[in-house]
Parts: structure tokens; C-alpha cells; sequence
């Protein structure tokens, strides 16, 4: 059986936790790919057929010594249309294999459990924000912190006005949040949960 690492009274799976990281070029292609999924396409521009006048033409074609022109709305004046600009249409969406996706994972929990970030506990809570804060000094669990649990009402409640916390599933874990955050608290189920998703290919 392979070796595994551990953290404090937690055995941590060395599939998952303990895997080789060749280089960092698929975690920068996850972690790009994250951030290009979530953008949002709002930036537009309007076109010479857009913009407001240009009816009339500023000036006769010939004898004013300037260059002809047949509207305001042409592209090189100042309150013309814009050439090739957004439209709010731009797909900037890149796509990573599932497979891919999940080794990427499994490297960045690689690294965080390299630089001991990783945490195995309960947050035992009845939904009041105070009772997390004080798990969270008690731990020493300061700056940035992904929560990684099964999201249940009282948890969602007592961790939504905490703004260093970051409350996510177990298979819907991604490089962004891995390398991102400062500790990661990860509850004692859903440790198997990540196991059996990054090494079976279970479907998140």
C-alpha cells in the first residue's frame, strides 16, 4: 500500500495528497481556465451605425483643402464608431478534459499539503457566525480559509457573513480556491468524498 502523509491526527490519501508535480503548467492552464469560465462578456462598443448623428455631411467633398468625408460617424473621428470592438458576445470560455481538471486538483492539494495548509475537523456549528469565529481562533485559522464540507443550512448560515471564509463542496473543489487560499479546512467526511471523486472519476 502506498505511503501516505499526514496532518496533525488525519491520514491524508497520497493519491490525492501526495501525487508528483512535474511542473506547474497544467495548474496555470486550470487555474486560467477558471478564471476565463467565470468572465463575463459585458463590455460592448457601438459600430459607425450606431452612434448618434452623421446625418449631414460636415463639409462639401471639394474645395475646403481638407479630406473628404461623408459623416461624423466614421471610425477615425473622435465621437465616431468603433472598428472591431466587444460586442458582448465574445466567448472566452477554455475547455480542460475532466481528467485533466481532476490532476490539476490533486496537485494544488499536493502543494497546499506540502506547505501544511491543510487542516482535517468538524466545524461544529447550529448556524451562529460567533461559534465558527471562535472555532476559527481556536485553530488558528486566520487570512483566507476554504471550507471544504457539505454545505448544510446551518453551516451556509453561520459562515456567510464571514468574509475570509470560503464555503465549497467537495467535488466541486478547483485549483482557483486551492491555491488561493491560506488553510483549508477540510470535515472529516468529505475527505473520502474527495478521494473517491479525484481517483475513481466519480462525477461531481
Amino acid at each position: 500500500m502506498a505511503e501516505s502523509t499526514t496532518t496533525k491526527k488525519t491520514t491524508l490519501p497520497s493519491e490525492v495528497f501526495a501525487v508528483e508535480v512535474p511542473s506547474h503548467e497544467l495548474l496555470k492552464l486550470a487555474y486560467d481556465s477558471y478564471l476565463a469560465n467565470n468572465r463575463l462578456a459585458s463590455a460592448t462598443t457601438k459600430t459607425r451605425g450606431e452612434v448618434r448623428g452623421g446625418g449631414k455631411k460636415p463639409w462639401k467633398q471639394k474645395g475646403t483643402g481638407r479630406a473628404r468625408f461623408g459623416s461624423t460617424r466614421n471610425p477615425i473621428w473622435r465621437t465616431g464608431g468603433i472598428v472591431f470592438g466587444p460586442r458582448g458576445n465574445e466567448n472566452y470560455t477554455k475547455r480542460l478534459s475532466k481528467t485533466s481538471k481532476r490532476v490539476a486538483v490533486k496537485q494544488a492539494l499536493t502543494l497546499a499539503s506540502q506547505a501544511n495548509k491543510i487542516v482535517i475537523d468538524d466545524i461544529k456549528t447550529t448556524g451562529k457566525t460567533a461559534e465558527v469565529v471562535k472555532f476559527l481562533a481556536d485553530k488558528k485559522l486566520d487570512r483566507k480559509v476554504l471550507v471544504v464540507t457539505e454545505k448544510t443550512p446551518e453551516i451556509i448560515r453561520a459562515t456567510g457573513n464571514i468574509q475570509q471564509i470560503r464555503l465549497v463542496s467537495p467535488t466541486f473543489l478547483n485549483v482557483f480556491d486551492v491555491l488561493n487560499a491560506d488553510h483549508i479546512l477540510i470535515s472529516a467526511k468529505a475527505l473520502p468524498v474527495i478521494q473517491t471523486w479525484l481517483t475513481n472519476g466519480g462525477e461531481a
